[in-house]
């Protein structure tokens, strides 16, 4: 029988990733519901609260994949995303990579990380120590108070509203790039702080 309701439950799991995904591309993710997800995957409300507390949660299990690939890959891939090239550098092949996720599951990271979600929920935590350490490697002064400014470009809203505008991804990762190299920089406190994520 455990086997048997495992069973169900990796079906039941599936089935409401699959009607997720098929519902958050389709229009707003801020409008998808619960009862949405749940008549959308066949299954019942119940069981679907007992494995997600709610949207949010259901959008960043989709994410979570995605965001975990590109967390390897600043910790381990090659440079200039990984590590061994200097941090501005870094800092913008990161924004390049961000702005490739935004554009691939843009529907995703609005229905995971809106508003204040967005600093409690998915990766951004990761994010912001990763940039972080680029900033105090590089020398930029009071990069604590800078980094969530850095960062909020990366906002899917934000993302969302340039493309709703006609603004390309390449033209997106070019801006973020020359922000990224118009930094100020005090060489005298580079390598400071520790290794990049």
């Amino acid at each position: 029988m455990g086997t048997s309701e495992r069973a169900d439950a990796a079906r039941n799991r599936a089935k409401v990733l699959s009607a997720a995904a098929r519902l958050f591309a389709a229009g707003d993710p801020r409008s998808v519901t619960m009862e949405d997800i749940a008549r959308a995957a066949d299954i019942g409300r119940g069981t679907l609260y007992r494995r997600y507390p709610d949207v949010t949660s259901i959008a960043a299990a989709l994410l979570d994949e995605h965001e975990r690939r590109l967390q390897e890959e600043l910790l381990r891939g090659d440079p200039p995303l990984g590590p061994g090239a200097p941090p501005l550098e870094r800092l913008t092949a990161f924004y390049a990579a961000m702005v490739d996720l935004l554009d691939t599951h843009g529907h995703l990271v609005l229905g995971a990380e809106t508003g204040e979600k967005r600093f409690t929920v998915g990766a951004y935590g990761f994010w912001r120590v990763h940039v972080l350490v680029l900033l105090r490697e590089s020398g930029v002064p009071d990069p604590e108070a800078m980094v969530d400014s850095l960062l909020a470009p990366l906002a899917p809203e934000v993302f969302l509203q340039q493309r709703a505008q006609g603004v390309t991804p390449d033209r997106i990762k070019a801006a973020l790039g020359r922000l990224a190299s118009a930094l100020p920089t005090d060489r005298t406190d580079r390598g400071t702080g520790p290794a990049a994520p």
